[in-house]
């Protein structure tokens, strides 16, 4: 088949790479100049680097360089990602710098016509594909809130951005800065900025729970959540093995007080309780939508007085004070500096590229992706998606995605009647939707549960690892080596697309 990949981020290179290998002629559009989706030069915010450890954010077949550090940062990932394009011959599928503006199926509904224009040129003639993989990211297409006395903060000097706008430093230096939000990347930007801001003030509407990097300053984290076991300390929709069954029954006691005691060590070593910034609720609502890291040098800067966090507040609007300088003013009437507003206010879920007509296709009457698999739409034929399955292990899930999907194009996956598939996809997302109290973006969120979503899809290809290996993981942090012979063993069994 000829096929088009919208996106050149993990899932977008995952997907060309199994797909040649399965016979295909791949195209990889990208509107960035290099590789990297949310890890390429033009959309990194300074100060970024990875939430997981280097060994199990790696693809299976090319383990992120020693001398890394344990945390790579972004400038890391993405020459990683340059160099799994150059291990893989995938040079020659790249159209970087080439925003796909329209994706249209054909009138039969036999394929697509890609429209695509270059950077700097012309819209291109559209080009027909037999098969269409959206890869273009949940997290790449920011949310600004549109705030009430824009406007006149702009004349007045202010700016609004989003945090990936946030490139360099420099452009906090001497200016009063205010964060909006207290997720990973506003932490991860407040703690950069605090660094040579004037002023950093951090508005926080819920607190999330926090998990350090070294629980104990000791034990790195990795031990904890990015296990089986780990992942077994959280309800699954449906439990799975003995393990999962004791510890959500018999076990249940056990359960609790392993996480009440991560909890209790945590809020201990960040000093959260001397700050006023224990947040609401239990320590096992850190996995209710996505687990954050703490920033290093966050909690530090707030103990000393670089960055003012208001919890439990938002952004009223915005304006100018009496001398005219741009100003901030939050829900409980207080007023703060803000030259610079920074917006860490999380990122829609959507195919720009597609019309309305196709949208709605691919949605429920609340906007949530209806994706079997988080992978294959119901009523859309000739497409799947890949990277809508947010992940703690995003480079394994988008491999293992793409196997799936190579398997589906050869017919050799067990999928169930179209009936069967709504039933199954409705009730997930009304699982997902409630469990994360509506932070389940639109449908494409399976932290913490990257394993099971994982091993549902080697499952449908009869290609499990070995109980062994699964046992193994349990206790130790999963490797994606592990998996790294799994795309033979399909290519072995169906051989290349003819």
């Amino acid at each position: 088949m000829k096929i088009a990949v919208v996106g050149a981020g993990f899932a977008g290179l995952a997907s060309a790479k199994v797909l040649r290998e399965f016979g295909h002629d791949v195209t990889v559009f990208d509107k960035t100049p290099d590789v990297g989706g949310v890890w390429s030069a033009s959309r990194r915010y300074s100060g970024l680097t990875t939430q997981n450890n280097k060994g199990s954010y790696a693809f299976s077949d090319l383990p992120m360089p020693k001398d890394y550090p344990e945390w790579p940062s972004g400038e890391q990932v993405q020459a990683y990602l340059e160099r799994y394009v150059d291990l893989h011959d995938l040079r020659g599928t790249l159209r970087l710098s080439t925003e796909v503006v329209r994706a249209e199926l054909t009138a039969d509904e036999s394929g697509w016509t890609v429209t695509a224009r270059r950077a700097g040129e012309p819209v291109a003639d559209p080009e027909r594909y037999d098969h269409l993989v959206v890869a273009n990211g949940i997290f790449s297409d920011p949310v600004i809130p549109r705030f009430e006395g824009l406007a006149q903060l702009m004349r007045a000097g202010g700016k609004v951005v989003a945090a990936s706008q946030i490139t360099a430093l420099e452009d906090a230096r001497g200016k009063h800065v205010v964060v909006v939000g207290y997720g990973k990347s506003a932490c991860d930007v407040a703690a950069e900025l605090g660094q040579v801001a004037a002023t950093t003030h951090v508005v926080a509407r819920h607190l999330l729970w926090k998990l350090p990097k070294r629980i104990g300053n000791a034990v790195n984290y990795k031990y904890l959540l990015l296990t089986r076991l780990g992942e077994g300390l959280f309800r699954y929709q449906t439990l799975g093995g003995g393990m999962e069954r004791f510890l959500h029954g018999p076990g249940n006691g056990v359960r609790k007080s392993m996480l009440s005691s991560v909890g209790s060590v945590s809020t201990k070593q960040l000093h959260l309780k001397e700050l006023g910034l224990v947040p609401r609720g239990e320590f096992a609502d850190i996995a209710r939508s996505t687990v954050s890291l703490a920033t290093d040098g966050f909690f530090e800067q707030v103990a000393d007085g670089a960055i003012t966090v208001h919890r439990d507040a938002e952004v009223e609007c915005l304006g100018v004070d009496d001398d005219g300088a741009p100003v901030a003013v939050l829900d409980d009437g207080t007023s703060v500096p803000a030259d610079l507003v920074v917006c860490g206010t999380g990122f829609h879920q959507r195919v720009p590229f597609l019309d309305d007509d196709l949208q709605a296709r691919l949605i429920d009457d609340r906007g949530n992706f209806q994706l079997y698999r988080q992978v294959l739409p119901h009523d859309v034929p000739h497409l799947t998606f890949a990277g809508y399955n947010s992940s703690l292990f995003s480079p394994l899930s988008a491999e293992v995605a793409a196997l799936w999907t190579a398997a589906h194009l050869a017919g050799s996956v067990r999928v169930p009647p179209i009936q069967v598939r709504r039933e199954h996809v409705a009730n997930r997302v009304d699982w997902m939707e409630k469990r994360t109290e509506g932070k389940h973006a639109r449908g494409t969120n399976v932290i913490p549960f990257s394993l099971h979503q994982i091993d549902e899809m080697l499952a449908d290809l009869d290609l499990q690892l070995p109980a062994a290996t699964r046992a193994g993981q349990w206790l130790l942090p999963v490797d994606p080596k592990a998996y790294r012979h799994v795309s033979e063993r399909l290519l072995r069994r169906l051989g290349p697309a003819a």
